[in-house]
């Protein structure tokens, strides 16, 4: 047998010196991750388990901006009052949604244990077991009594599948994951930042009908909140969608 070279050795070694490094410090980073996401969920009232590390790092690392895939739409409007924008009309084509329905006591920890279950399903939890890629905006489907004057607790959390899946949507394998087709829509849509609960979509359903000049051509019980940055971040970019009716 050939002897190995002290090059050689040195070489092998250090590889696996070098890899041993390289995932010592990934573990690091997923513990750091987690613990991050743990504190905020704390805030929400929500516990993030530990098998949540592996998919927060994995979006961590795949969320640069310029990766993530905005879900396409057609303007038909912008309205703006004194060069400020107040709404855009828009046109959302029919389209396949990976959905979670939720009915926690508060809207901030429907969203938050929403978002984890279908971050799980994005982050190879899925038929195909690959990482699907995120696209923007998350939505929430939220409801509010016939007076406009309370949001009722059920809320549907859903994630737009990418374009190259829209034919072929890979399986859940959580159960509470449906894969549902929205029909061809029409939205008004205002943008506000910060944090989204019970008491700041209210006051916008309320700014957003006051501004419309035909607010009873929309749904007048269900509106929907687009997240663009995770539920983690402290000034969320968030707008608010009415629905006209079909």
């Amino acid at each position: 047998l050939a002897e190995e070279s002290p090059d050689s050795a040195y070489h092998s070694h250090g590889s696996s010196l070098e890899e041993e490094a390289a995932e010592r410090m990934d573990d690091e980073e997923q513990e750091r991750l987690l613990s991050y996401w743990q504190s905020v969920g704390r805030g929400h009232q929500v516990d993030v388990p530990r098998d949540m590390a592996e998919p927060i790092q994995q979006l961590t690392r795949n969320n640069n901006p310029q990766e993530r895939q905005t879900i396409p739409f057609t303007l038909i409007q912008r309205k703006e009052k004194l060069g400020d924008l107040l709404y855009e009309k828009r046109q959302y084509g029919k389209a396949k949604w990976a959905c979670i329905k939720m009915k926690e006591k508060q809207y901030e920890q429907s969203i938050c244990l929403g978002f984890m279950k279908l971050m799980r399903y994005i982050c190879e939890q899925n038929s195909s077991g690959l990482y699907l890629g995120i696209t923007v905006p998350i939505v929430t489907i939220v409801h509010t009594n016939e007076a406009q004057s309370a949001m009722t607790q059920a809320v549907t959390v859903a994630y737009y599948l990418p374009e190259v899946l829209q034919e072929q949507p890979p399986h859940p394998f959580d159960s509470d994951i449906t894969i549902e087709e929205w029909p061809a829509t029409i939205v008004y849509s205002r943008s506000f930042r910060g944090i989204t609960n019970e008491d700041s979509i209210m006051r916008e359903i309320n700014l957003l009908a006051a501004i419309l000049e035909s607010p009873e051509l929309c749904l007048q019980d269900t509106f929907i909140i687009a997240g663009y940055t995770n539920p983690a971040a402290a000034n969320r970019h968030n707008e608010i969608w009415f629905l006209q009716r079909p």
